[in-house]
């Protein structure tokens, strides 16, 4: 760059002009324009630096400046930039000044770029990667605003590097694991964000991405009995190991926190891939480690998933491998497990109806139907068990055993049993006030947790003197391992419920202890046969005579106790006759009646079940 004009002199032919130049001298003024300091006509001369200072100073200033002309070339570059690139600052002059800035490298900044130089921006300012003519790299503040009094821009360069590197080392001390120098939590997610976004846009890659989520087994067993630090000396020696699993395929390795680590695969080429690796981990792991002088073995779970990326967000993605990894620890650990959709999509109905099981009781979205109880020697109705429907605003009518468990899960079993016991009373005293001389037992399912979790006794109390109902017409079944070695407060219920004149029946008998000298002690009036014994009686079937004589063994044994048998599952005559024979008392299935509404069983109650 030549040395500065003298002041007054008019720049030589093609020279860009100078910051602030006032016009040509002779030039003609416009007829009542302000001159070019911006003084109306006829005032007199504005003191004020002269066009000589500007470029003086512009010439020694030690932020690197260059003046651009609204075509974004170089026209001037002060000595401070030519340092700043390693380069003699006339080199740089017809530059284009987004090369020398970096300014094209997303097209954001290249916008808000063009944006400044066609005027419809006042300014961008960008911190911005930049190479010397040598190579080295440096980080600078780049801005580029308009200059003062001039149609041309001025671009300006504050070398940022040492507060780059500071922050560089901050930033790697926050993201990364002090213990494994893995990188953590918070750099796994934003490595995982950007991984997502590149895969959608990048149409040169595979488009998909893959994620291992793994978790010791076991290894809180290790800090507890060994002590913190050989803990965090095994979780380095893992790291070591699954990062040079990783290392081939240049995957990311991150710890997540405790003994959780992810494995993040970006364009993976389908679930093999990821299978392949989730082997390979497992395998890694499988010698023991040496630490502190001793040998320490652990096993590990992984959740895999591989997806297409487009629409994938991160918290999808990290949920669907917590719910894999959950799986290959529920399904035995020391395993990997891929993710299903089908078993997740089970999982968030579960959750769903789990969730929605309390307020569906208070919005009454229940109904009970009614499965009758037959004397096996004559054919008459002499009750019918309760069975709970649930008719769900999306899934519709849902069967007991789709939420049964969920609501002993929750403690949602609490409230709805409570309103089963209380609507099967309403409807068996409405049965005995139109059939005083064939009054029906309602036999109404009971849940352990009911016990445990309320005053069941109250309860039954309480609804009995709401109803009407004698007590000796409601019948309570529990299932067979439910009450086979109760004792304390269940015992006391069952005792108690018994002394009001309410039948207990244990259901399902046969599929646990079967321990009938037990029974003896508990107040139990009723056994209800497991439907896989009358199973056994189909004819056509060729069965095993062995189970006729362990069910009539049976009988014989609950008779000589005092105990009614109910046979359950029955579907065919002859499975009828020959419960009949061997002194069954009632039969229970559907070759008497599926469970029906209420005015249904209206119809059987006086006429015996034919079938």
């Amino acid at each position: 760059m030549g040395a500065p004009s003298a002041p007054g002199a008019p720049p030589a032919p093609g020279a860009p002009p100078a910051l602030g130049a006032p016009p040509t001298p002779g030039a003609a003024p416009t007829p009542g324009a302000p001159s070019a300091s911006g003084a109306p006509p006829g005032a007199g001369p504005t003191p004020g630096p002269a066009p000589g200072d500007y470029r003086a100073a512009f010439n020694v200033a030690r932020l690197a400046m260059a003046v651009v002309d609204r075509e974004g070339r170089v026209r001037d570059a002060n000595p401070a930039l030519g340092a700043l690139l390693g380069t003699d600052p006339a080199v740089l002059t017809t530059r284009s000044a987004a090369d020398l800035a970096n300014l094209r490298e997303d097209p954001r900044t290249w916008k808000e770029y063009r944006d400044v130089l066609g005027g419809r921006l006042a300014r961008l300012r960008r911190t911005r990667r930049l190479l010397r003519a040598d190579g080295h790299a440096l980080w600078a503040e780049v801005t580029i605003e308009p200059a003062p009094d001039s149609r041309s821009l001025l671009l300006s360069m504050a070398d940022i590097s040492d507060q780059r590197d500071l922050q560089g080392r901050l930033r790697h001390l926050q993201m990364h694991d002090p213990v494994t120098r893995l990188p953590n939590r918070s750099l796994f997610f934003e490595r995982m964000t950007s991984a997502l976004e590149a895969a959608t846009y990048d149409h040169g890659g595979t488009g998909r991405i893959g994620l291992c989520y793994l978790d010791l087994d076991g290894f809180k067993a290790v800090n507890d009995t060994l002590g913190h630090r050989v803990g965090d000396r095994l979780l380095g020696a893992v790291a070591q190991r699954l990062t040079e699993c990783a290392a081939p395929g240049g995957h990311l390795v991150a710890r997540l926190g405790g003994d959780e680590f992810a494995l993040l695969v970006r364009n993976s080429t389908g679930t093999e891939q990821l299978c392949d690796l989730a082997r390979s981990l497992l395998a890694a792991l499988q010698d023991p480690f040496d630490v502190g002088g001793q040998r320490l073995s652990v096993s590990a779970s992984i959740g895999v998933v591989e997806r297409p990326a487009a629409g994938t967000h991160t918290t999808w993605l990290m949920q669907a491998a917590d719910t894999t990894l959950y799986w290959a620890k529920e399904d035995g650990k020391a395993r990997w497990t891929l993710f299903d959709p089908e078993r997740n999509a089970h999982r968030m109905t579960r959750q769903a109806l789990s969730s929605t099981l309390r307020p569906a009781v208070e919005r009454d979205e229940f109904v009970l139907d009614y499965q009758p109880l037959v004397g096996l020697g004559d054919g008459v109705v002499r009750g019918v068990e309760a069975l709970v429907r649930w008719d769900h605003p999306q899934f519709g009518r849902l069967s007991p055993n789709r939420f049964i468990p969920l609501a002993e899960e929750n403690g949602a079993i609490v409230p709805l049993g409570r309103w089963v016991l209380r609507t099967a009373c309403r409807q068996a005293r409405a049965w005995q006030l139109a059939n005083p001389t064939h009054p029906l037992v309602v036999s109404v399912n009971v849940a352990v947790r009911q016990v445990w979790d309320s005053d069941l006794v109250a309860d039954v109390g309480t609804i009995l003197a709401e109803t009407g109902l004698p007590p000796h017409l409601l019948q309570l079944e529990l299932t067979e391992s439910a009450v086979m070695g109760s004792t304390g407060r269940p015992l006391q219920a069952l005792q108690r419920l018994s002394d009001m004149g309410v039948p207990i029946a244990i259901d399902d008998f046969g599929t646990g202890y079967s321990n009938l000298a037990y029974l003896s002690r508990l107040p139990v009036s009723t056994l209800k046969l497991d439907g896989s014994f009358v199973q056994g009686f189909r004819a056509e079937e060729h069965p095993n005579p062995a189970d006729e004589t362990i069910v009539e063994a049976l009988v014989q044994l609950a008779h000589r106790l005092g105990l009614t048998v109910t046979a359950e599952c029955v579907e065919s005559a002859e499975q009828a006759e020959r419960l009949r024979r061997i002194g069954c008392d009632t039969g229970q299935g559907w070759f008497y009646s599926r469970p029906v509404p209420p005015d249904r069983i209206q119809t059987m109650i006086t006429c015996p079940a034919s079938g």
